[in-house]
């Protein structure tokens, strides 16, 4: 009874060292958080039940893949692909300003960032890992047909060899190497907008000056500081709403009518996407305190602010970010301070 409790003890490690690494697979292939972590627990659950299938013939982790990949295939199936609010609609001008919600299966998700990519020894392996879950290229998977954003992801991402695709896949070396340059061509005709921000891994001395003062303008709901701060094509964006803004001028106009609720807001520092980003808490006049908003990540190229996504449903992203679902008033300044000490 020892020995098999200890088989089974070991054979738990074994396929926990991987869950990080396969929930950054399943979420580039799904675009969702939720999702991406069912998929891992399906993987880990097949993984259980076939053990007895498992020859030894390839290693753990690439039977762990194979495993994985069937489960998001299979979930991809029904042709949901994720979006962002510009991957469907028109940039709005302000005054036609409206929040249009869609369902929450239309939307591609944040993910905090310690739940994806696991830590390498080599600082290069870590930026492209960032690189690889920044919003704007999760948006420009979505649009690869599953089988070759498996590929893609496999190929370029984790420089899994051709061959280890196609065994992977069950396929030939030359249909994976066709799958990598049609999904390769589909992505240099669709530039997404983002794609140019520039994410120092750590940030540089610059970004953090330009974060230190965008807390600043946001919390005191400085919109002439905030302005300065934006790039002029900035976008914001804010899941599940439609609506998306482009321009300095829209965007801080929206803050300060539709948005105006968001005064005097206290943001928390937080890693997503591979970019900085921050839960933004604002005032609860009910009750003190304050109260979630949104999970906030920026995207920065040439040291403005370029993209500036809301992701509105706290009831579910703060949990998922170990966020608390409350500030207190009298607290709250000692929390900042430790957060950016």
């Amino acid at each position: 009874m020892t020995n098999g409790t200890a088989t089974t003890s070991g054979l738990d490690a074994g396929l926990e060292a991987y869950r990080v690494e396969l929930t950054g697979y399943c979420y580039r292939m799904l675009g969702s958080s939720f999702e991406a972590e069912d998929a891992v627990q399906d993987t880990m659950i097949r993984a259980w039940r076939s053990l007895d299938k498992f020859e030894g013939r390839s290693s753990l982790r690439s039977w762990l893949y194979r495993i994985a990949t069937n489960v998001c295939l299979d979930m991809l199936s029904a042709g949901n692909k994720r979006a962002r609010p510009m991957d469907l609609t028109e940039s709005t001008p302000l005054a036609q300003a409206a929040l249009s919600p869609r369902p929450d299966h239309t939307w591609l998700e944040p993910m905090p960032d310690d739940r994806v990519l696991p830590t390498p020894a080599d600082p290069a392996e870590a930026a492209v890992a960032k690189e690889s879950v920044r919003l704007a290229f999760m948006a420009a998977l979505q649009k690869l047909p599953a089988k070759q954003r498996a590929v893609l992801i496999l190929r370029e991402v984790l420089a899994w060899k051709a061959s280890e695709v196609a065994e992977l896949l069950g396929t030939s070396v030359a249909s994976v190497n066709s799958a990598l340059q049609r999904a390769r061509a589909t992505l240099a005709e669709r530039r997404e907008p983002g794609a140019d921000a520039a994410v120092s891994d750590p940030l540089d001395e610059e970004q953090k000056k330009l974060l230190d003062r965008y807390v600043a303008a946001f919390e005191g709901y400085d919109m002439s500081a905030l302005t300065a701060l934006l790039h002029e094509d900035a976008v914001m964006t804010m899941p599940p709403f439609d609506l998306w803004l482009t321009g300095a001028d829209d965007i801080t106009g929206f803050m300060t009518t539709l948005g105006a609720a968001c005064a005097n807001s206290r943001l928390v520092p937080v890693e997503v996407n591979g970019l900085p980003g921050f839960a933004q808490y604002k005032p609860d006049p009910e009750n003190g305190g304050y109260t979630p908003w949104a999970v906030q990540a920026l995207e920065i190229s040439d040291g403005r602010i370029t993209g500036f996504h809301c992701f509105l449903d706290t009831q579910r992203w703060f949990p998922l970010f170990g966020l608390p679902l409350r500030l207190e008033a009298e607290t709250d300044e000692v929390e900042q301070g430790a957060q950016r000490g």
